[in-house]
């Protein structure tokens, strides 16, 4: 879709991404994402890190699911702005959760279908998109209101 197909599949503008379902795409370890609440990080993850057009466009299309469920991509856009997502062409639940421009989690899309095209709105402008196993926002408390921090890896 991602914002993908985007995590899944991205709907800013209105377009889809196609999908070429001929390979399977592998995970890349790009980075590290803690989830802050109160001040602490409460839990750290592997990411992902879809930062071009095309990386944001394909997401999670042809991908069977994440390597642990400590693990996601993250999707980073130029600017702060209403944000929809889908899951057309992807085949594994996600948990979608959109973060404001200051690293706020503003809203949650939990448990969503695969293959799905109904859209998941921020609801609020958002800046950054974390895609991340279903269950996931659930099994960590993540709430709206807390906060991310993350930084690339080499």
């Amino acid at each position: 879709m991602l914002v993908g197909g985007l995590g899944c599949g991205r709907s800013d503008d209105g377009s889809s991404a196609e999908a070429d379902t001929t390979k399977t795409i592998p995970f890349t370890k790009e980075g590290r994402l803690a989830v802050v609440q109160n001040g602490d990080s409460t839990v750290t993850l592997d990411i992902e890190i879809a930062d071009t057009d095309s990386a944001r466009e394909r997401g999670m299309m042809q991908r069977e699911g994440f390597p642990s469920d400590r693990s996601g991509m993250l999707f980073l856009f130029d600017e702060a702005q209403p944000r929809s997502f889908w899951m057309s062409n992807t085949p594994v639940a996600l948990d979608i959760i959109f973060v404001s421009a200051d690293s706020q989690i503003v809203s949650i899309a939990k448990y969503t279908t695969p293959f799905a095209n109904e859209r998941y709105r921020s609801g609020q402008p958002a800046q950054y998109v974390l895609e991340t196993p279903a269950g996931f926002a659930d099994s960590h408390g993540l709430l709206e209101g807390d906060r991310i921090r993350w930084r690339r890896v080499e």
